[in-house]
């Protein structure tokens, strides 16, 4: 593809704007820890929320999205739509938690709950291991994708490609030195309404390219997922026959995966760079709503254009070898055959803008651990201004790490595999870590170690592989099974924490007093929530609610009118019950 310069007046002009955001922010996010950090914990729920839906949307998004529906139709997006069920749990249950305990990264919560040496090597050993290696891999992955584009699109080498992705990493991490977060999250609500317009746009150009969606449909009903398995490739429910979905593993996302499985982005209970965002709401209440707005709009509303352009994919090159090896090419391929040339540049700058949001979350939610979790910890007494200049700094070589993992990434793609181990099977107490007085740091520290340790056991010991859909299903089941058993003991067989401790958090944070009763008792003058069944109500009706518009809108979409009537209702009277009970409370976004 060639750029003319009008295309490169606007990929320019879209540079140069977030830029003047950025320089416009910068005395207000440089004042404090607080400020480049959390925003100087003012921040309404539309602006918090939104830049999590952006940072999400990252540049491989879209082509992640064709390849699941090019192999296993558009059921395929169930292994990440089973997450609602974690996210919306974190809406009503642990949103106002973690704002209430106005720590500035999740990582410092042990600190907040735990007490004595044990706390200490927890926050800083999960500071160290989130802030670098896997935060570079992710990045790494982001580079990678940014990279592979612009060799599809522009014709280049990967060094080509790569050096072009530095200069825009070194933009994103200027931003986030100047401005902090603020900058991120004024940045992501404008690089937002770019991308998601842009892949709309693209969206309506390849369906009519196909002669509209009526016409799509019909060339679609013949054709079966790559996968396997006798499912139309339009169902929304996975062949519980195939081999890609058996039974046995949809049973595991749907009732175990969510809850007892720990990944950056989607940790049970909140955490990273989404537990960022709700310590920077202006209050419980706008922390609240930024989570439930974030997983409406990224589960709901966000994924079918992309899943329009990869049908289009499926039709146009499913006889294809390139498609058949390589399907999640087939997004950028739709882009350079049906987009107009005179929308090419604000494509690309669409794709910097995926790039660019989940880049300088990465490098500003890394950055606070390295300083408030590591080097504050043991250089305290400092001045606000030196921690500011010190997070600058951290942010730019984590911007040159990253690079260089990019670099070798073909080398190291394993290593991701093997650092996401220690995530298996510790999602149970993180969840319950907030709602259980008994648990201590060795709760945590010994889950961590038996998920890490069971998991690797299976897969190189016994030889379960992890991409295998039944060998996952059990692999889990196992790691879910052992590392349960080890925490519990651990917690039984260690002491609890100092009564004290205990006492500092719960009226710091007022967990619902069922499981902290000892507790609740020594603090009478402590307010307490017993907001379970309200929770828990709200809960399954945000759910239903997203499912309900999800599908809904897919039916529309592809002309099941009577279907996506009935489930958009479902999904507007669930998130009525959601409304009413908030208001009552004076919660509701408009109260």
């Amino acid at each position: 593809m060639q750029l003319t310069y009008i295309d490169i007046i606007v990929i320019a002009a879209y540079f140069l704007f977030n830029l003047m955001i950025a320089l416009y922010l910068r005395k207000r996010a440089t004042q404090s820890m607080d400020d480049f950090f959390v925003s100087g914990r003012n921040v309404s729920w539309w602006l918090a929320g939104t830049s999590m839906v952006a940072t999400t949307f990252a540049a491989d998004t879209p082509l992640v999205v064709t390849g699941l529906v090019a192999k296993n139709g558009i059921a395929g997006n169930w292994i990440w739509w089973s997450m609602v069920f974690s996210g919306m749990l974190t809406v009503f249950f642990y949103a106002k938690l973690w704002r209430r305990a106005e720590v500035l990264t999740d990582v410092e919560f042990a600190e907040l709950r735990y007490s004595g040496k044990p706390a200490g090597f927890l926050r800083v050993f999960r500071a160290l291991y989130l802030g670098i290696p896997i935060n570079l891999i992710i990045m790494g992955w982001v580079n990678l994708a940014i990279v592979k584009i612009m060799q599809s699109v522009l014709g280049i080498d990967k060094i080509e490609a790569l050096l072009i992705a530095v200069v825009i990493m070194f933009l994103t991490a200027s931003i986030s030195t100047l401005s902090g977060l603020w900058g991120v999250l004024w940045t992501d609500m404008f690089q937002f309404a770019l991308k998601m317009g842009m892949v709309i746009v693209l969206a309506v150009f390849a369906v009519q390219a196909e002669g509209g969606m009526g016409s799509l449909v019909s060339k679609l009903q013949t054709i079966k997922p790559a996968g396997g398995g006798s499912g139309s490739i339009l169902s929304f429910t996975p062949d519980l026959n195939s081999l890609w979905m058996p039974m046995t593993t949809f049973f595991v996302y749907i009732a175990v995966n969510w809850w007892a499985s720990w990944y950056p982005g989607a940790e049970p209970g909140g955490g990273g760079y989404v537990a960022q965002r709700m310590f920077s709401a202006k209050d419980e209440k706008n922390s609240l709503l930024a989570t439930l707005w974030f997983n409406v709009a990224h589960y709901a509303l966000r994924p079918w254009p992309w899943i329009l352009v990869a049908l289009v994919a499926v039709v146009r090159y499913q006889d294809d070898a390139q498609f058949a090896a390589d399907p999640e090419s087939g997004y950028i391929r739709i882009l350079m055959t049906d987009l107009p040339v005179y929308l090419r540049g604000l494509m690309l700058a669409a794709f910097a803008a995926a790039y660019m949001s989940t880049i300088g979350t990465q490098l500003n939610w890394g950055a606070s651990y390295i300083v408030n979790d590591v080097y504050k910890r043991y250089r305290k007494e400092k001045s606000q201004k030196h921690y500011v200049w010190v997070s600058q700094a951290a942010t730019m070589l984590l911007m040159v790490l990253s690079a260089v993992v990019t670099y070798y990434m073909d080398s190291i793609a394993g290593a991701w595999k093997f650092l996401m181990a220690i995530g298996a099977g510790t999602g149970l107490v993180y969840i319950l870590r907030w709602f259980w007085w008994r648990i201590n740091a060795w709760s945590e520290i010994s889950a961590m170690a038996a998920a890490f340790v069971t998991s690797l056991v299976l897969q190189f010991g016994f030889g379960f592989k992890e991409e295998n859909p039944e060998d996952f299903a059990y692999l889990l089941l196992i790691t879910v099974s052992i590392t349960t058993f080890v925490w519990v003991t651990a917690t039984f067989l260690t002491n609890p924490e100092p009564q004290d401790k205990l006492l500092s958090f719960y009226r710091k944070v007022r967990p619902n007093p069922k499981f902290w009763a000892p507790i609740a008792k020594a603090a009478p003058d402590v307010p307490q929530e017993k907001d379970g069944l309200f929770n828990f109500g709200n809960w399954i009706a945000g759910v239903i609610m997203i499912y309900g518009f999800l599908f809904g809108l897919g039916n529309f979409l592809l002309g099941s009118n009577l279907y996506g009537v009935l489930l958009t209702a479902l999904g507007i009277l669930s998130g009525v019950f959601i409304y009413i009970g908030m208001s009552k409370r004076g919660w509701g976004f408009l109260t």
